[in-house]
């Protein structure tokens, strides 16, 4: 005989994370659902990924019973059957649901040690964020009111320091921080919240809130596309034209031919999947490398892509040095990103570290200019070659390639692991290879325009931009 359910629930965790951000957005969520972003195969990758972490943390307390609901609209089912594992005398219960006042709060993992119960709610991050705490602050809220008292709560989260070598140790990936201080000095703001959310889901039409910074913190809405439909695109009013011929002269006197445009593309997993890896480690699966050996000679193109994330790194590493001409500069796009690989592939390839230190050497950066000596409106305030490539070059565009961006990439890439269908991997492989092409590309033909621009400043006594 199934345990009474108390009524549907006003507010849950997600929501009321959704309107601390912004009530329009828990507004939208509950009322126009139908105008939300469509999920990206990045995005996919990420909610898939915590649930991975979340059912690798059970494994920290084997045993349990599992209160899930069959589907998100039977939670209340949820809450009658963790009370009824409670009072079975259950220790371990994953999913555990409660419900006070309207809100329902489901935590990851509720244990029972010594006749006390702790609280663990699973993170895939490498550490213990402010929204963190605000989450398990409404838990502690729900639980308390509940009736549950708690003798700690915490958050699992995945342990930086852990260097996968042989067989995955759970104990070693993760690590619990109590929040239980934080999450108690909180309370008086998790009523606030909840009376203000709760007037939120009474108002009639969305609230009047513009896009702004809070549209990507914490987490980016997925009501952005609806919420910035309307806005008047301007091409950043305030920012100027602006070239410094001095400094970008003795940037490009830096460059030498042959030069050598380089990319990496990496993928990554919460969970290190091979030896050597820890969580996140961004592990290089792509390069793309165009050569421009003179003034007066064509552009060659290499590229490298691994069959798939179970391919050894290492060969990356051979058949990038094997690509990489022994002379010449070495021309990149954030120069930081490209060393923190290059490092990481010297410290576990010993054998390789002199010839990665001769590439690293070599290494100039593209952004370089376009951070401080180069603006125009059209860049719109940033430096990111997504910006700076469609105002100086305007012929090449992302926009126009199945993959567009390197979340994008790295998801597809690693999405391979599972795609059996011969044809969609030759596509998606395709389309990692153009989109990483034109990566490299674009650096040619920005450089090309740095050459073009510092030529017409000096005929026009500095300014590049005179009719």
């Amino acid at each position: 005989m199934k345990s009474p359910k108390p009524e549907r629930h006003l507010l849950s965790k997600s929501t009321f994370m959704y309107g601390c951000q912004c009530p329009k957005r828990l507004w939208l969520h509950k009322f126009k659902p139908e105008v939300r972003d469509e999920e990206d195969e990045a995005q996919i990758a990420i909610f898939q990924s915590g649930t991975d972490v979340g059912m690798l943390a059970r494994q920290l307390f084997p045993g349990g019973i599992d209160a899930s609901p069959e589907t998100a609209y039977l939670y209340q089912q949820s809450v009658a059957d963790t009370a009824k594992y409670i009072s079975k005398g259950h220790t371990i219960i994953y999913e555990a649901a409660f419900q006070y006042n309207g809100v329902l709060a489901a935590m990851d993992i509720l244990v029972q040690q010594n006749g006390k119960w702790y609280a663990f709610e699973v993170k895939g991050t490498l550490d213990v964020k402010e929204q963190h705490e605000l989450d398990a602050a409404l838990q502690y809220y729900v639980l308390s009111n509940a009736g549950l008292e708690l003798e700690d709560i915490s958050i699992l989260h995945l342990n930086r320091d852990y260097v996968r070598s042989g067989d995955l140790d759970i104990q070693q990936l993760f690590t619990a921080t109590s929040v239980l201080e934080n999450v108690v000095a909180l309370q008086p703001l998790i009523q606030q919240k909840e009376a203000e959310l709760k007037d939120v889901l009474k108002l009639k039409s969305e609230p009047a809130i513009e896009p702004g910074n809070h549209c990507s913190k914490p987490y980016p809405c997925d009501f952005y596309g609806y919420c910035s439909k309307d806005l008047v695109e301007e091409e950043a009013a305030d920012e100027e034209y602006h070239f410094n011929t001095g400094a970008i002269g003795a940037f490009l006197e830096t460059i030498q031919y042959p030069i050598l445009f380089l990319d990496f593309e990496t993928w990554m997993a919460a969970v290190p999947e091979q030896d050597g890896h820890w969580p996140y480690r961004q592990v290089p699966f792509q390069y793309s490398l165009h050569i421009k050996h003179s003034e007066e000679t064509e552009v060659e193109h290499m590229h490298y892509l691994a069959e798939g994330p179970h391919s050894p790194h290492l060969q990356f590493a051979l058949h990038l040095l094997s690509s990489v001409p022994q002379r010449g500069t070495v021309v990149v796009y954030n120069k930081t990103f490209e060393n923190m690989i290059l490092n990481q592939l010297k410290e576990e390839f010993e054998e390789l570290a002199p010839a990665i230190e001769h590439i690293q050497e070599r290494i100039v950066d593209l952004m370089a200019p376009f951070r401080k000596h180069y603006r125009t409106p059209l860049m719109q305030g940033s430096y990111s070659i997504k910006y700076v490539l469609p105002a100086l070059v305007p012929e090449l565009s992302y926009s126009e390639l199945a993959i567009g961006n390197g979340g994008t990439a790295s998801a597809a890439f690693y999405n391979l692991k599972h795609a059996t269908d011969a044809a969609a991997i030759e596509t998606t492989r395709n389309a990692l290879l153009e989109y990483c092409k034109l990566d490299t590309w674009a650096m040619v033909k920005l450089l090309e325009r740095l050459q073009v621009d510092l030529n017409k400043a000096s005929a026009n006594f500095g300014d590049p931009f005179a009719s």
